[in-house]
C-alpha cells in the first residue's frame, strides 16, 4: 500500500470512529485498532489527534462536494440540478453522514483548525448552489434576485433540518422532512411547490 492509500484507508477510519464515538472521544489508539495497524503509523501520517480529526473531516467534506458537482454539472436544467442536490442532501437523501457533521460543528467550536476547514468548505459549498442558481435566473427558469443570499437560507435550512431529524429521531417523517426542503426551495426559487415538480420532473 503505498503512502496515498494508507492515508485514505486511515481517514476512512476515523470518519467511521468519530462517527461511532463523537470527536472528543475518539483516539488515536480506536483508528488504530480498527484497522490492525500501530498508533505510531497513524502519528507517522497525522501528527496529532487534532490534524486527523481535521483531514478527517475535509476527506469527508470533498467527497460529497464531489458528489455535488456532479449533480450541478449535469446536462439538464438548473432547475432539475438544484431539485436533485436538495433531494440528496436534505435530512432524507443520501448525504454525508448528519451525525458526523454535527460533531464536526460542535468541536469547530473549541478547535481553530477544525473550524477553518469546515469554514473553507461550507463556502465552497454555497458557492457551486450560488452558481446554479444565478444560471438559472438567467436563463429565465426562475426568479431569485440574489442568489448568495437564496443559497445561505436554503443550506440553513436543510443544516437545520438535519440537527433535528439526528437529535430527535422519529419527530418528524421522512417524508415531511423532504417536503419541507423542497417548499424551501421553490420558495427561494420565487415558484410554488407544484410548479417545482412539475418543472423539474
Amino acid at each position: 500500500m503505498n503512502v496515498a492509500e494508507r492515508r485514505r484507508e486511515l481517514l476512512r477510519a476515523a470518519v467511521e470512529q468519530i462517527e461511532a464515538r463523537g470527536v472528543a472521544a475518539v483516539r488515536i489508539a480506536d483508528v488504530a485498532s480498527a484497522l490492525g495497524v500501530s498508533n505510531a503509523l497513524v502519528l507517522y501520517h497525522f501528527s496529532s489527534k487534532e490534524k486527523l480529526v481535521a483531514a478527517a473531516f475535509c476527506y469527508a467534506a470533498e467527497s460529497d462536494l464531489g458528489h455535488l458537482r456532479r449533480i450541478l454539472g449535469r446536462r439538464t436544467s438548473a432547475l432539475r440540478r438544484l431539485r436533485a442536490a436538495v433531494r440528496w442532501y436534505a435530512p432524507t437523501g443520501q448525504a454525508k453522514g448528519w451525525r458526523l457533521w454535527i460533531e464536526g460543528w460542535a468541536a469547530a467550536l473549541r478547535e481553530p483548525s477544525l473550524r477553518e476547514v469546515s469554514r473553507d468548505l461550507d463556502r465552497v459549498w454555497k458557492a457551486e448552489l450560488t452558481a446554479v442558481i444565478t444560471e438559472g435566473a438567467a436563463a429565465g427558469e426562475f426568479h431569485c434576485a440574489d442568489p448568495t443570499s437564496a443559497a445561505w437560507r436554503l443550506t440553513a435550512t436543510l443544516d437545520g433540518l438535519a440537527v433535528q431529524m439526528t437529535s430527535y429521531a422519529g419527530s418528524l417523517s421522512r417524508a415531511v422532512m423532504l417536503e419541507w426542503a423542497e417548499e424551501a426551495l421553490a420558495r427561494e426559487l420565487g415558484l410554488d411547490r407544484a410548479a417545482l415538480t412539475r418543472q423539474s420532473a
